[in-house]
């Protein structure tokens, strides 16, 4: 079965079969790194949700409680700020090493409020690993994030791009041109003296 998006000048007919791709089989594991302050996260959850991806969202502990504390709780409170940060940092660090270790696509969330450092680590240790990096962030931080957006596949500026991106890369399903009627095809950009349409 045949699906097609209509353009200005063009119409798009992409594959869509009923039987699953080895790509649909597939559950693919999501690590969502960055920021906790906000419902980024969850909204990203409901849309999978709504496309029905065959997605596995895994992340940090996102309590800030819990996680600054965890070690101070579990092996007792050290009288040194830098202690009971070492130690908690020591435990959060064995979930997180192993949940980007473990998963197909880590997307890292970057806001303008707070400062994610962790964030930026998890993007270097995803790079490093050769993960697939989906980087989240508003336009406005873009310059400083340049560095961690050159080892990104895919730079988004909110979460539907990334429910989007992942809808496309696990099933080859494409929303709507988010330019409207302004869309213009490649080949038709390039115009008809185009070598290699």
């Amino acid at each position: 079965m045949l699906r097609s998006i209509a353009t200005s000048s063009t119409r798009r007919y992409f594959a869509s079969s009923t039987t699953a791709t080895s790509a649909e089989k597939k559950v693919w594991q999501v690590y969502l790194s960055g920021e906790i302050h906000s419902d980024w996260r969850e909204v990203i959850a409901k849309g999978i949700e709504s496309k029905q991806l065959p997605v596995q969202l895994v992340s940090p502990n996102t309590s800030h409680e819990d996680s600054d504390d965890c070690g101070a709780i579990i092996l007792g409170m050290e009288e040194k700020r830098q202690n009971w940060d070492k130690i908690g940092a020591g435990m959060n660090n064995i979930r997180t090493k192993n949940l980007i270790e473990e998963s197909d696509i880590v997307v890292v969330r970057f806001g303008e409020k707070y400062r994610q450092w962790n964030a930026a680590f998890d993007a270097g240790y995803a790079a490093a690993l050769g993960k697939s990096i989906i980087t989240l962030h508003p336009p406005s931080i873009s310059h400083m994030l340049k560095e961690v957006n050159a080892n990104a596949s895919v730079v988004c500026e909110d979460t539907e791009q990334v429910v989007d991106t992942l809808a496309y890369v696990i099933r080859g399903d494409l929303p709507t041109p988010r330019d409207g009627d302004d869309f213009i095809p490649i080949a038709d950009r390039l115009g008809a003296g185009n070598p290699n349409p």
